[in-house]
């Protein structure tokens, strides 16, 4: 009977294992299968939908939103949540255009900065987390309200035009590869592939990516076993601090300024994406691959809404029925 046990024991975590792998691939699949039902429904609704000029105004308003998602994956992976992923976009938007645009310092600075600045914001948010144990959702929504406050400041509450940098705009609007020029495939499509390519690669093949999992599951195991959890969680929020960073340069690029009201509401996408496409609000499940599904959903949905010329107030209640469903299926995949 001791050897049945003992042999059902190590067998156990195998099942469990295989188990969320098996679960996590049908999530991806029904994701992306919603996505095509989705792009099939709207070309049918409208002859419009499906033209190259609105699939690439898809894939450039996926740009920042998949970006900001990518960042915020590697958070709730770890089982917390970050509410401030869009101000703090837009913190380092504005701080980009103080830099290039007021104190007319070369466009190479004002990315500099604008990377420097989420980076800290987002250490800030980890330490707040990891070291004075505030929970997730206090800690990240008091620095959602600090950096939008800051933005407001710094800005005098007006936006900040690239006037002076014209080649500014060129980081998100341009093209990096000449042959892309008559796909007409903006650099900030290319910037959210490349950036998906790196984070999964970090999930998966990194001693970063494999605490960033086993936190999530189980953190007192991993705190047990000698690992300083606390340094890990904080390098977490940094590099979603560091993503949001890249997603503000996009969206002051593609804009040609910095707006400094603008941001607030981002946040919600952002994880709405990501748990569409998988990844676990209870932490220690997810994948690169499923939220950016989950963030192509999202932008198919509001652009094909805008084209059957839906008001902007029913948009806003289909993202709300889609996160509610999204976090109740999340509550199912656990259970079974």
């Amino acid at each position: 009977m001791a050897n049945q046990s003992n042999k059902a024991a190590a067998q156990s975590p195998v099942k469990t294992v295989s188990g969320t792998k098996g679960a996590s691939a049908r999530q991806k699949v029904l994701a992306f299968s919603s996505l095509v039902l989705l792009i099939i429904v709207f070309s049918i609704l409208s002859p419009n939908f499906f033209q190259p000029y609105n699939l690439i105004a898809i894939m450039l308003s996926t740009a920042v939103n998949g970006v900001l998602a990518i960042g915020v994956t590697f958070v709730i992976i770890t089982g917390g949540i970050d509410l401030s992923v869009g101000t703090m976009m837009t913190f380092t938007a504005v701080m980009a255009a103080q830099t290039v645009a007021v104190w007319n310092l070369p466009v190479i600075v004002g990315v500099f900065v604008a990377l420097l600045v989420g980076t800290i914001c987002g250490m800030t948010s980890g330490i707040m987390v990891a070291k004075f144990k505030i929970p997730p959702f206090i800690a990240t929504l008091g620095m959602s309200m600090l950096t939008k406050g800051l933005s407001l400041i710094i800005a005098n509450s007006k936006p900040i035009y690239f006037t002076n940098a014209p080649s500014f705009s060129q980081i998100a609007m341009g093209t990096m590869f000449p042959f892309l020029q008559d796909f007409q495939i903006p650099n900030a499509v290319i910037i959210l592939f490349v950036l998906a390519i790196l984070a999964s690669f970090v999930l998966n093949n990194t001693i970063f990516g494999r605490y960033t999992f086993a936190i999530g599951s189980n953190e007192e195991a991993v705190r047990l076993s000698g690992i300083d959890t606390d340094r890990w969680k904080i390098a977490v929020y940094a590099v979603n601090g560091l993503i949001c960073g890249v997603a503000g340069i996009l969206i002051a690029s593609r804009l040609n300024s910095a707006q400094p009201a603008l941001g607030q509401g981002y946040e919600l996408d952002a994880i709405a994406a990501a748990v569409i496409g998988g990844t676990s609000l209870s932490g220690g499940e997810g994948t690169i691959l499923g939220t950016i599904i989950g963030a192509f959903i999202m932008s198919t949905l509001t652009n094909g809404l805008r084209i059957l010329s839906v008001p902007q107030e029913w948009q806003i209640v289909m993202t709300g029925i889609i996160i509610i469903f999204a976090v109740y299926m999340d509550m199912l995949r656990k259970r079974r």
